[in-house]
């Protein structure tokens, strides 16, 4: 990876002035933009160029959205790389009307970064990430450990828990796992999650798919689909994390499902199906 870039380099750094702290304004509004500083080390990269270094950034919190993105001091970040968008994205991020172009190594990425409407965020520049949006910057860090997604919340807390519930799971009434040795996963405003051993689910009714995804809490996770589905039963209904980042290594190997689609039983306790941010891509046709 390049080294990081210099204020000399740096997006407004003809301006002169250092940025100013932004003062905390934390927990956020459904209906407004709110901020606060993070006391985090935070490098985006394209490919092996650094765009962004900085020790200073804020995390972001939009409107209706329950994940943060970063924005950085523009000193901190690489100005050569930046052009005016020649296709400004207007509507993609809460009232912004300045996007820029990341042209690297001949490739131009249309709105990768872009400035928030407010004075407090005014000396800040954000950025896209690509296992987000499907464009943007490629590899992010969080002092040196690598993240993905989106950045870490510091509200939010996942917590992994052994078990000895009796949980059952079925689909259209079929009994696909069974279990008395859970780990349930707690995380914030989201509905508990059961990591079943694949010993304990029947694996002969699930192929392996394709899809996987990344968290920037839990780590890269694989899914399955049911091999005789109906037509309400989506396919990567189920997961598991061969390799979860340490917090919650208890889940490595071990099988959920989506409690949004599937009927669990807990302890003999018919589970309602929660709705989630998850309820209506499960119910897109894929």
């Amino acid at each position: 990876m390049s080294t990081a870039p210099g204020a000399g380099d740096a997006a407004g750094a003809a301006a002169g002035a250092r940025t100013v702290a932004v003062e905390r304004r934390h927990p956020p509004q459904e209906d407004a933009l709110t901020w606060e500083p993070s006391e985090r080390r935070v490098r985006g990269a394209k490919g092996g160029t650094t765009v962004v270094d900085s020790r200073r950034p804020v995390l972001v919190w939009e409107p209706g959205q329950a994940v943060p993105l970063y924005a950085f001091p523009r000193e901190d970040v690489r100005a050569g790389l930046l052009h005016p968008a020649a296709d400004p994205d207007t509507g993609a991020h809460t009232g912004s009307e300045t996007f820029y172009d990341l042209v690297l190594d001949g490739e131009t990425v249309a709105n990768a970064a872009w400035t928030f409407p407010v004075p407090e965020l005014s000396g800040y520049i954000s950025f896209e990430w690509f296992r987000r949006a499907g464009r943007g910057l490629d590899h992010w860090y969080e002092e040196d450990e690598e993240i993905f997604v989106h950045p870490r919340d510091p509200y939010k807390r996942v917590d992994a828990i052994a078990s000895t519930r009796h949980v059952r799971v079925e689909i259209d009434g079929v009994l696909v796992a069974e279990t008395r040795r859970p780990v349930l996963v707690f995380e914030t405003r989201l509905p508990v999650r059961y990591y079943i051993p694949p010993e304990d689910v029947r694996l002969d009714l699930f192929t392996p798919t394709d899809l996987s995804t990344g968290c920037p809490y839990k780590g890269t996770a694989e899914y399955w689909s049911l091999t005789a589905a109906g037509p309400d039963v989506p396919p990567d209904i189920a997961w598991s994390y061969p390799e979860p980042l340490p917090a919650v290594g208890s889940v490595r190997g071990l099988i959920a499902f989506y409690n949004e689609a599937v009927d669990i039983t807990v302890d003999g306790e018919p589970q309602e199906r929660p709705v989630t941010g998850f309820t209506a891509a499960l119910k897109q046709p894929r």
